[in-house]
């Protein structure tokens, strides 16, 4: 296998157990705290695997994690985000349509990040974004967060089944 999957399949575990973690977190804050983690791992991974739509959105969904998680993600600062992961990322793809995947899961949960408060519905647009990010994982061999993604799915799909009741 050669070193840069190695890396980026090290990588990618890392980013893999943070977002596992986020899931089960009660609060926003706990929810976001992870997700930084995820994120930054993700950064990572996303050079040493040459997917360079992703890093773009990775570090775009960085920063973004870390206003939420600060409270300081307003309406013009999410449409800058927006804006940024559209166009640099767009620009940045060598993908193909597996490259837009991420453009698409990084703008649709910064829209839900910004509208909700609501842990219950981050879980949705959760699901959702780990859907689309599987695709993009397994196809660029980040194999660790393909499964992740996978589980996570299935996982939080339980946790919001059990938080309806």
């Amino acid at each position: 296998m050669p070193t840069y999957l190695i890396i980026g399949n090290i990588f990618s575990l890392l980013s893999a157990i943070c977002i596992a973690i986020s899931v089960i977190k009660k609060s926003k804050k706990g929810f976001m705290y992870w997700q930084i983690g995820d994120t930054f791992f993700g950064i990572i991974a996303n050079i040493a695997l040459y997917a360079y739509a992703a890093l773009v959105i990775s570090i775009i969904c960085f920063i973004r994690n870390i206003l939420s998680y600060k409270d300081k993600l307003s309406i013009n600062i999410t449409y800058i985000l927006l804006f940024l992961s559209v166009a640099v990322g767009l620009y940045a793809n060598n993908r193909g349509i597996i490259g837009l995947l991420p453009i698409i899961a990084s703008a649709s949960y910064t829209i839900c990040i910004y509208i909700t408060k609501n842990e219950q519905q981050m879980r949705y647009a959760l699901v959702c974004n780990m859907l689309l990010w599987f695709v993009h994982n397994f196809y660029v061999q980040a194999y660790p967060s393909a499964v992740a993604n996978i589980v996570l799915c299935l996982w939080t799909s339980i946790q919001i089944f059990k938080n309806r009741n």
